[in-house]
């Protein structure tokens, strides 16, 4: 370890233009705090120095336990629907705002530590974060980055040396994450929920000059400022179908301004293709399944839209209409990013009208299979030749994908794809590796129960590169075994 003292560069918009909007809060002191994860690439993007925070005063700062030079520690006011019930106040119960860093593209982003003791939002928890749902919001997070898909990331997994308990005794751990903010739709909601109209504005104001800055001073701005959040989550979501991500807790809480996703708590990557796919053990409606994650995000941002009316317009109809239209645009925007990245995962790059028929008849083909999503389409490629068998063989009834594919190479034909460049097109869409559910649970153990970072740690490296094929990663590949059993997730709060 080194002694270089960490040096932060914060300009703390949050706490200096939205008072009355947090509690200014402090981590809890820890016994000792140690760094497992660091992410240097990111501590760089950050303009921070990875060697310098590697030591024990980086420790204790990453673990909340003590405030550098410029941060002003707050914990934020938020409200918001958890599985559709309203509670008009959550807020950061276990986490709080350190400050804001301005990185070295020039973009500002929230450090922000999870698990760092109660704040006055605690609601009778105890702040506290176990190791292991740390680990996996550090894994799954950088595994959605290296795919593509706007997200939270983690900078830093730290023990605190404390023993906390969830049934059983387990390690005490902070999570260090950063965003591009963390105004949530709950955020707009604590405030409309008060009936403090001037706060909605003056937060609409604020995150639209840190997310949407060209909207400034348009006369518009506050449905123009809708419509820009409706079309970051369509593109979002449509990303999470691509690639098989369940959420798994699609409160309004959870659902960012910025169109990053955040809070990976009962999350998961689906084997088999299942639009109600469900993992969280307390999802027992299935409300927030595979396929509904469209529906309920269109449901989420008509909560916004519920905000934001009285800034709309003077006559409330006029601002419900106006409103109302935003929203009614979300199926058709969602569809054409869901289409355009389905037209990419099967090699097609014209656009067709009957594209989405085409497409829906291939997830009809996958349906009630016991097909393996992500390999399904790392082997389509070989179809395109003929070589059929490596697709065949993922069907427990390849009748219908027998009928699928000679339409599809028809359609390739009149694009004229050639095979090798559609193949080298198709793989750098479709993963190989992805955050196996059986893989990040073998590795969360190991670090838990054994205190072996190995696991996690290759883990990474091999997510780090989902696209590109690499020799002896086989098992990365694979889905879980058999005996791995029917999987469920827990919030791990």
């Amino acid at each position: 370890m080194t002694h270089h003292t960490p040096r932060f560069t914060f300009d703390n918009s949050y706490a200096r233009e939205l008072d009355g909007f947090y509690v200014p809060w402090e981590g809890d002191k820890v016994p000792e705090p140690r760094i497992l994860l660091l992410n240097t690439e990111l501590a760089e993007e950050l303009a921070l120095d990875p060697e310098a925070l590697d030591s024990d005063e980086g420790a204790a700062i990453l673990a909340g336990a003590r405030a550098p030079e410029g941060a002003e520690t707050l914990a934020q006011a938020y409200a918001g629907h958890q599985f559709g019930g309203f509670s008009p106040q959550l807020g950061d119960g276990r986490a709080i705002l350190m400050g804001e860093l301005i990185d070295s593209q020039g973009r500002r982003r929230d450090l922000h530590l999870k698990g760092s003791g109660r704040t006055p939002f605690s609601r009778g928890g105890d702040g506290k974060a176990v190791l292991g749902p740390v680990l996996r919001e550090f894994v799954i997070g950088e595994a959605m980055h290296a795919l593509g898909i706007p997200t939270t990331r983690a900078l830093s997994a730290v023990t605190t040396g404390e023993t906390i308990w969830r049934e059983t005794a387990k390690p005490g751990a902070v999570l260090a994450r950063v965003a591009a903010s963390h105004l949530r739709v709950g955020t707009f909601q604590y405030f409309a929920a008060r009936g403090e109209r001037d706060r909605v504005r003056q937060l609409a104001e604020y995150a639209i000059a840190r997310h949407d800055p060209e909207l400034a001073g348009r006369d518009d701005r506050y449905l123009a400022f809708l419509r820009a959040v409706i079309r970051r989550q369509a593109a979002l979501i449509a990303q999470w179908m691509h690639v098989g991500f369940v959420h798994g807790v699609m409160n309004t809480d959870n659902m960012t301004i910025s169109g990053e996703t955040i809070d990976y708590g009962p999350c998961a990557f689906i084997d088999t293709f299942d639009a109600k796919a469900v993992f969280s053990s307390i999802d027992h409606g299935g409300r927030y399944a595979y396929g509904n994650q469209p529906v309920i995000a269109q449901w989420n941002l008509a909560r916004l839209a519920e905000t934001l009316v009285p800034l709309l317009h003077d006559d409330e109809k006029e601002a419900i209409r106006l409103a109302t239209e935003e929203l009614e645009e979300f199926p058709e925007v969602y569809s054409a990013h869901w289409l355009a990245g389905a037209r990419a995962k099967i090699g097609l790059t014209e656009g067709d009208d009957s594209d989405i028929g085409f497409v829906n008849a291939l997830y009809a083909a996958m349906a009630g299979q016991t097909v393996d999503h992500t390999l399904f389409f790392r082997a389509l490629p070989q179809a395109a030749e003929g070589e059929d068998a490596p697709v065949i063989e993922l069907f427990d009834d390849a009748t219908a994908i027998r009928e699928w594919l000679p339409h599809w190479r028809s359609r390739l034909a009149a694009e004229g794809r050639d095979p090798a460049t559609l193949r080298a097109a198709m793989d750098a869409v479709n993963p190989l590796y992805i955050p196996r559910n059986h893989k990040v649970e073998e590795a969360l153990r190991a670090a838990e129960a054994e205190g072996d970072m190995g696991p996690i740690t290759r883990l990474l490296e091999v997510l780090g590169a989902p696209y590109e094929e690499r020799d002896g990663l086989e098992d990365y590949a694979r889905p879980a075994p058999g005996s791995f059993g029917p999987y469920k997730t827990f919030c791990g709060t």
